[in-house]
């Protein structure tokens, strides 16, 4: 059974997170997630806010990365949300975006979100062996000093790239492919992860690092589906907010995505657009089927089809990216009220 799960940005008073999770958990939503950009608040102290206001939905930050939260306080801070929503968190956790904004270039960014998860693993496990390694060694002898609800929280991967996932596949339940709605890169990625449940080669690394490789192997990792949705009564509306919206991240995504293709000037246009802050200009190059393969947008029966297109295609959970609707708080009432009781059936 697919999970459908809403997402928010961190760009509100500390006072607002609980009602929005207690209202998302009241419609039917299965999970809430909060982002972790930068330049935004951090998603610790919103998801403390919406972990005591809620009873059932899963609450998780997607995505946090190591090097500008260190894993010694991405695995105290997980803790702690996982304590107080009686172990309902998840952990999501990427390369991350606009480093340079910071000066912060890493060289292997790879091999470090690899051996960060391994980092926050070990912590949670308050286990006080050394672990060695190259960008977040642990000399050992210690670790964190209060009872840990649970060791497995749940870790998702946020990525677009096959060799990420190869390097974090032993530690990740989920990926989520961000900034996108498009249901035939869904089929893409889960052949990814057959191909790796089928490498010996996994195999034999599981059983050095002496994991357990049957219950490795057949683990099927969920693959999470994400974007930016809006949904309204007034369909040409939505459609155009949508369009606005994406234009902020369409160049990026749009090279990523292996199954869709752009014609080089209009990507050009679009990138010179973005980079000029001209949103409106980039909007108007968005054609519907191109906005269709990046947002979520439309009237209520528009975005439950769409939904129901992504899970058909093989996604184990749908999330419905911000703005939601032409105003927050109509676009969450009207998903709840109209869009979630259609996929429910």
């Amino acid at each position: 059974m697919s999970e459908l799960s809403i997402a928010f940005q961190t760009d509100k008073p500390l006072t607002a997170y609980a009602a929005l999770a207690a209202a998302a958990e009241a419609y039917g939503f299965d999970a809430v997630t909060v982002y972790n950009d930068m330049l935004y608040q951090p998603a610790w102290l919103p998801l403390l806010e919406m972990a005591r206001a809620t009873s059932r939905v899963r609450l998780g930050v997607a995505a946090v990365n190591p090097f500008t939260c260190h894993p010694i306080n991405i695995a105290g801070n997980i803790a702690l949300i996982d304590e107080a929503s009686h172990g309902r968190a998840y952990l999501g956790m990427a390369r991350g975006s606009w480093l340079e904004f910071v000066g912060v270039k890493p060289s292997r960014p790879v091999a470090a979100l690899r051996e960060a998860m391994a980092c926050v693993r070990h912590l949670l496990r308050r286990d006080p062996a050394p672990l060695p390694g190259e960008f977040f060694p642990l000399a050992g002898g210690d670790s964190l000093r209060w009872r840990i609800l649970r060791a497995d929280i749940p870790f998702l991967l946020g990525t677009w790239g096959a060799q990420t996932i190869r390097a974090c596949i032993d530690e990740i339940a989920e990926i989520k492919i961000g900034g996108s709605a498009n249901p035939d890169v869904i089929p893409h990625f889960r052949r990814i992860l057959d191909d790796l449940d089928a490498e010996p080669q996994r195999a034999q690394r599981l059983r050095r690092e002496k994991k357990d490789v049957k219950q490795a192997e057949h683990r099927n990792v969920g693959i999470v589906i994400g974007a930016v949705s809006v949904v309204d009564a007034d369909r040409a509306a939505a459609r155009q907010l949508a369009r606005r919206e994406v234009a902020l991240y369409l160049p990026v995504v749009a090279e990523l995505d292996p199954t869709v293709q752009i014609e080089p000037e209009l990507l050009a246009r679009l990138k010179e657009a973005a980079e000029h802050y001209d949103f409106d200009s980039a909007a108007n190059l968005i054609s519907d089927e191109l906005l269709d393969r990046f947002a979520i947008a439309g009237a209520p029966d528009d975005v439950a089809a769409h939904v129901e297109a992504l899970i058909a295609a093989g996604a184990s959970r749908v999330e419905f990216g911000t703005p939601h609707g032409l105003t927050p708080t109509k676009g969450l009432q009207l998903l709840g009220e109209q869009v979630l009781p259609q996929l429910k059936r």
